[in-house]
């Protein structure tokens, strides 16, 4: 289990906690004495990982929201169940993450990958941020990686969906570039609000990607192929617990994490001004995609 500072009193959303480092992420702060709420698409696989959860926490305040970050819709009715059943949330950690193979579209028309890792996200946590901000000091912590340094000329906010070229990994490196550009600009936007947001890279991780089917050919060859060689997700669950939990970073906001130390990401993911169109771009997206 990774190290958590005491989380007794707290309440604690992780996303795409059902498997990987967000179910070790989820065990760690419930074992330190948070109410957690993990979400995640299935209701069954959830299930089990609450049973997980609390079997090796030794917390019986686990609980699951069942919705889909690649349907804006389900965005939306799962944000509501979280609001309904949590008074106050200290902590959001926006943790679920997809590589596909091949270039899928949601129901909302956008490639999944940019939609699940990206816009799903920035929409939670705006319909979160009211209840965060009534409940700060609290935190915001985004898992990003150092695959947004495979993003080198930035994000091409001509074709955000991938429609001109599809190529897994640089699509990927987009998205997680685009949790970089979020985070600091979610940061700017909550000065003196007592909300703090980062960002961080886990470490390389044998995680669930690939499981489901969504890699193939030469791509889930190669994931096989390092396996061996990466991180378990306990250990790559460290920095978000961190993040999540210790005294030291509760006033650090807009800062990206390695190891649990800030680190400093690729020039291009520094650009505030990137940063600010991505989110400009992001709510005229979900605005367009938005209940008449």
């Amino acid at each position: 289990m990774a190290d958590a500072h005491d989380m007794t009193g707290k309440t604690v959303v992780i996303t795409g906690a059902t498997s990987g480092i967000g179910l070790e992420t989820a065990v760690a702060l419930a074992g330190a004495g948070a109410r957690v709420v993990i979400t995640g698409r299935d209701r069954a696989r959830g299930e089990a990982a609450v049973k997980d959860i609390q079997r090796r926490s030794g917390s019986q305040a686990v609980e699951l929201v069942v919705f889909d970050l690649g349907d804006l819709a389900s965005v939306r009715a799962g944000a509501g169940e979280i609001l309904a059943r949590c008074p106050r949330i200290d902590v959001l950690v926006n943790n679920a993450g997809i590589v596909l193979s091949d270039r899928r579209v949601t129901p909302d028309g956008l490639e999944a990958t940019f939609a699940v890792n990206h816009l799903g996200p920035f929409l939670l946590t705006e319909l979160l941020l009211d209840r965060l901000k009534a409940s700060a000091p609290a935190r915001i912590v985004n898992v990003a990686s150092t695959a947004h340094k495979g993003a080198r000329r930035g994000l091409d906010f001509d074709d955000l969906q991938s429609e001109r070229a599809y190529r897994a990994l640089n699509v990927y490196s987009k998205s997680k570039l685009a949790n970089i550009y979020f985070t600091t600009e979610l940061a700017r936007r909550l000065a003196g609000t007592g909300v703090t947001a980062n960002s961080l890279h886990p470490g390389t991780v044998a995680t669930g990607y690939g499981r489901d089917g969504d890699t193939k050919g030469v791509f889930a060859f190669g994931l096989k192929v390092i396996k061996p060689f990466i991180l378990s997700p306990e250990r790559g669950a460290r920095t978000s617990v961190f993040l999540a939990s210790a005294p030291e970073v509760a006033e650090v906001t807009g800062a990206y994490f390695l190891r649990r130390k800030q680190a400093t990401p690729t020039r291009v993911a520094r650009s505030t001004e990137a940063a600010s169109r991505l989110w400009e771009v992001s709510e005229k997206l979900i605005a367009e995609r938005s209940p008449a």
